[in-house]
């Protein structure tokens, strides 16, 4: 226990330092002092997946570094708590960058290998394309489970985007233009946002709304907002304080309608 909390104390000392001033030196001894922290993770995803686990430990110092970079010890948060998120992500992330879109068994995927074999082969015996029925008894197993392995393996392909899903009288839609905009998603999030933020300004009093808007808006200090409005600095602090305070209320209705 007494060596866990020197190990502890060790690391915020170097964390603060590393805030204060970056260096690789101490990066570096930090990424030695967290690396049980990547071994654990990197076991533990290990066994959720096909990759070695020496390569999702690489992984996740990257991790690790990206964690080290941008934790700040003033904010009073456990390192060790704000770390894992970074690691796994940076773990998961490299998964998805070798993964397949759609996740097909082993089984299936060497079966499926068989089959195109035995297609061809007995293609020149038969001199024909064989059935699904003569393939499936060639290898070993059902029909119907032979069909699915094929549709597992068609659906491993990627679609083109230009791809047609809708084909209408003058026109046709494709997969593309019915997948959602996201870039245009955040705008919109972001303007209905600023409507609701304006529509909870708008009702407040005039020089309550004028000194949040100078603040907050234009960048203003409280003294500046003062001398524009006529009133002391402190009275500019209370008018912000009770502004926001009846902001929020007036904002409440509209979170409580959007709860799930």
């Amino acid at each position: 226990m007494a060596n866990q909390s020197s190990l502890r104390s060790q690391g915020l000392e170097l964390l603060i330092a590393y805030h204060q001033n970056p260096s690789i030196a101490v990066r570096n001894r930090l990424v030695r002092l967290n690396a049980g922290l990547v071994r654990k993770i990197a076991h533990r995803v290990s066994h959720q997946c096909a990759e070695p686990y020496e390569d999702l430990e690489q992984i996740g110092y990257l991790g690790l570094i990206r964690a080290i970079e941008r934790f700040d010890p003033t904010q009073g948060c456990a390192f060790s708590s704000f770390a894992v998120p970074y690691i796994r992500g940076e773990m998961l992330h490299f998964l998805r960058d070798r993964a397949s879109s759609v996740k097909v068994p082993r089984r299936w995927q060497d079966l499926y290998k068989e089959g195109q074999r035995v297609r061809t082969q007995l293609s020149r015996d038969l001199g024909r394309q064989p059935s699904d029925f003569e393939i499936a008894e060639t290898i070993g197993i059902a029909v119907g489970e032979w069909q699915e392995i094929k549709l597992s393996a068609k659906n491993r392909t990627p679609l083109s985007l230009d791809a047609t899903v809708c084909q209408q009288a003058d026109s046709q839609i494709t997969l593309g233009e019915t997948l959602p905009d996201a870039h245009y998603q955040v705008l919109q999030r972001l303007e209905e946002d600023r409507q609701q933020l304006q529509r909870a300004l708008n009702q407040l009093e005039d020089k309550t709304r004028a000194a949040i808007e100078f603040v907050f808006l234009n960048g203003m200090s409280r003294k500046e907002v003062a001398e524009r409005i006529g009133v002391s600095p402190m009275t500019v602090t209370r008018r912000i304080q009770r502004g926001v305070q009846q902001m929020v209320v007036f904002l409440q209705p509209q979170v409580l309608q959007t709860d799930p």
